[in-house]
């Protein structure tokens, strides 16, 4: 199988400051690839040279076979794109906004109306195709984006934060329609979230980006396996008492203190909890709770990163549309 997106050496740097640094990743055609990272750790700066809002300093990449700095004008016509932060007009009905989209990626006019209906139904936006989309909700809003973004039937989509915001059973409407994009058109998307169950439960492979470079990329499941053992959470008043002790007498080491919990990533979690709370009885130390649980890729970004996942990055900006809007200025 051929590749949708190749990287070689792709580099951006702003103002000295290195965003994306000699990122070398392939996509394949119709894989659903996840790329995260905490703010600033450079995948908006990688998805935004991919779709040719930013060009890079050093290296190129390869979208649909083109070249994104030789041949844009190609990659562009190739691509659809839901931002993060909304850019559809609020002033038109959803039609007017899929017929606006149609006319600007040159969808023959005779197709127009059929692609615009296949969409609306896709989404499951008919019954409000023809309102102002003041009257839409943050979902219908979403939804809509979506199928803008497959109006010209793209090879690539490339959908940044796109449930962002939304509420629970939104955010699974939105889920079921990546799906059901994948195995009826065979697209290939490029997905960036801060929701790990979302690129745990749709992705074929994962990047984690830290600092620029990508420091894992692997299935969900291989990346989870790598941690090799089950998450051991305990609730105590005194966590940093009770990680000091288990270091001594236990030669435990792979702890992290959050609050009033201590999380343990151990071997046969469930075999080794007694003894842990044999310790703490013996020590006077009073615990309020315990769980174990196999890894998650929320671990597994933690353990390849040391951030969460919403943590404050360097200073990448927060989105495409805000990055687009500095290329612009």
């Amino acid at each position: 199988m051929s590749n949708a997106i190749e990287t070689i050496d792709l580099t951006k740097q702003f103002n000295g400051l290195t965003a994306v640094d000699k990122l070398n990743i392939s996509v394949e055609q119709g894989e659903v690839f996840s790329l995260l990272g905490p703010n600033g750790a450079g995948k908006t700066t990688t998805i935004s040279m991919l779709c040719t809002i930013l060009k890079p300093t050093l290296g190129t990449a390869k979208v649909n076979g083109y070249d994104i700095v030789k041949q844009a004008k190609q990659v562009r016509k190739s691509i659809g794109i839901v931002f993060q932060d909304p850019s559809i007009d609020d002033r038109l009905t959803g039609r007017e906004n899929l017929r606006m989209h149609a006319d600007l990626y040159g969808v023959p006019p005779g197709e127009q109306k059929a692609r615009i209906d296949r969409v609306l139904k896709l989404v499951e936006l008919e019954a409000r195709a023809d309102d102002i989309l003041r009257t839409y909700s943050g979902g219908m809003r979403r939804r809509l984006e979506i199928a803008r973004g497959l109006i010209h039937y793209p090879k690539v989509l490339f959908l940044d934060e796109p449930t962002i915001g939304l509420d629970p059973q939104t955010r699974e409407h939105i889920w079921a329609y990546i799906r059901e994009l994948r195995q009826a058109h065979e697209v290939t998307m490029v997905l960036t979230t801060h929701y790990m169950e979302e690129a745990d439960m749709l992705s074929d492979r994962v990047g984690i980006i830290d600092y620029g470079k990508i420091v894992a990329l692997d299935t969900p499941a291989r990346l989870k396996e790598t941690l090799e053992g089950d998450v051991v959470t305990v609730k105590a008043g005194e966590a940093e008492k009770l990680s000091a002790i288990l270091a001594s007498d236990m030669g435990l080491q792979n702890m992290r203190i959050s609050g009033d919990n201590l999380e343990l990533k151990v071997p046969k979690g469930k075999t080794l909890l007694p003894k842990i709370l044999e310790v703490a009885t013996r020590n006077s130390i009073i615990v309020e709770a315990v769980s174990v649980r196999e890894p998650t890729l929320e671990d597994v970004f933690l353990h390849y990163t040391g951030r969460e996942i919403r943590a404050e990055g360097s200073g990448e900006l927060h989105g495409m549309a805000a990055i687009k809007r500095r290329a612009i200025k």
